[in-house]
């Protein structure tokens, strides 16, 4: 049985959070054991905080005037685009993903959305292209590469967790009252 709308929304929000908790949980894992720099989402949200005054790009963020709240600015957005891109998952994927999820297609969508780091983030925070105007652009790029793929391991696991702990089929009216 299909399910209905809100039943997917809440599915996709769910898998989001997971995916993006996944990622962040890696973050933690690779700074604790190889001294891999944790993202700092402040800067994010210093980005767009200055997005109202019509500042798109910058030469580099970290010069870039602080913005009240950024952090908290930073780490809303950075679970409101997990969020969007478990969206992107299920459209792709389709309810199949919800319900037998498959781990090779969310590899694939997760390094798949590393295209919006490499050239819509880093660009417009003043990395360039793929980090390229990073000290160590190879360091980096392979940083976002895990980062992405780690998202993807999220988007499984989220997506597995929920076809299993939820129930599958909406209840109707008369299967509660009788």
């Amino acid at each position: 049985m299909n399910m209905t709308p809100a039943q997917i929304l809440f599915r996709v929000l769910l898998i989001g959070v997971g995916a993006t908790l996944v990622m962040d949980i890696w973050a933690i894992i690779a700074e604790a054991l190889f001294a891999i720099p944790q993202s700092n989402f402040a800067m994010v949200g210093r980005w767009i905080g200055h997005m109202p005054e019509g500042v798109i790009a910058h030469d580099s963020i970290r010069a870039a005037a602080p913005v009240t709240g950024e952090a908290a600015l930073g780490w809303g957005a950075h679970y409101a685009v997990g969020v969007s891109f478990a969206a992107l998952y299920v459209a792709i994927g389709g309810q199949r993903q919800l319900r037998r999820p498959q781990l090779v297609f969310a590899l694939l969508v997760g390094l798949g959305t590393i295209v919006f780091p490499f050239f819509v983030m880093q660009p417009a925070m003043g990395a360039g292209i793929m980090a390229s105007n990073r000290p160590d652009p190879t360091f980096a790029q392979l940083k976002s590469v895990m980062t992405h793929l780690s998202f993807g391991v999220g988007l499984y696991v989220a997506a597995w967790l929920q076809a299993k702990l939820l129930p599958q089929a909406r209840l109707e009216l008369r299967d509660v009252t009788g």
